[in-house]
């Protein structure tokens, strides 16, 4: 079976050392466009070296279930949350256009870990295929929260406020900060995932929120799913 990965997905396989940065326009019809490697000859090269550190897998693992695990705050109740289980499909139907872009609401006027609002509406609600920059939350508030907080953090859609993934957990918090450094991007795996608020498209392996938030992509390993996801995306409050 022939198996087409979208190039937003090599990139997202190799190490942070390797990705070439991409970002998103301010202009005002919102396009989204790569900053960097713009010549013909540089993006097939970057292409090329892609494809042959990209680990290719149809391999879907069915985690177990973990129940309300520690929250990061104690303001955060987790009691009526299930975490971790089999991956669930949705449809391209979820990401139908809406009042905002693929979402009903933009992104919440405070978001978390001090990322930008506008690069978070852009990559949240208008766009399908893109990403923040590999290595963006290491400008950011993420890798202090995590490592400070009292157990497993839990990380809510910038849109709707809905828990998405709780992590780390069965790994350690250095495991999760490592593994997201190595890929540039925050890495959660199955038993992470609040299966109630995500959904992975059917082919193109698109994560998404079941609201419509663009997150980021399943890149299944070695050592099965792994969700890459931009943390734009995930730095919303409770609601």
């Amino acid at each position: 079976m022939k198996i087409q990965i979208p190039f937003i997905l090599l990139v997202s396989l190799m190490p942070s050392s390797m990705v070439q940065a991409f970002s998103v326009n301010s202009n005002s019809n919102n396009n989204i466009s790569n900053e960097v490697n713009t010549g013909s000859d540089n993006r097939r090269s970057f292409l090329q070296k892609s494809i042959t550190t990209a680990v290719s897998t149809a391999a879907v693992l069915t985690g177990g279930v973990v129940n309300n695990p520690m929250p990061a705050l104690a303001s955060e109740d987790t009691s009526g949350i299930t975490i971790g289980g089999k991956l669930r499909m949705g449809d391209e139907s979820i990401m139908a256009p809406k009042n905002h872009g693929t979402s009903e609401v933009p992104v919440q006027e405070s978001l978390r870990y001090g990322v930008s609002n506008k690069l978070a509406d852009k990559i949240s609600n208008y766009n399908r295929r893109f990403a923040e920059f590999g290595g963006y939350f290491a400008g950011t508030t993420f890798e202090d929260e995590v490592r400070s907080a009292n157990g497993p953090i839990t990380f809510y859609d910038s849109n709707s406020g809905k828990p998405l993934f709780v992590a780390p957990i069965n790994r350690s918090v250095d495991e999760f900060i490592e593994e997201s450094k190595y890929h540039g991007w925050p890495s959660f795996r199955d038993q992470e995932v609040v299966w109630d608020n995500v959904r992975v498209l059917r082919n193109s392996g698109e994560t998404v929120s079941v609201d419509g938030t663009h997150l980021g992509h399943n890149i299944p390993d070695k050592r099965g799913n792994r969700y890459c996801i931009n943390l734009v995306s995930v730095a919303g409050n409770p609601i």
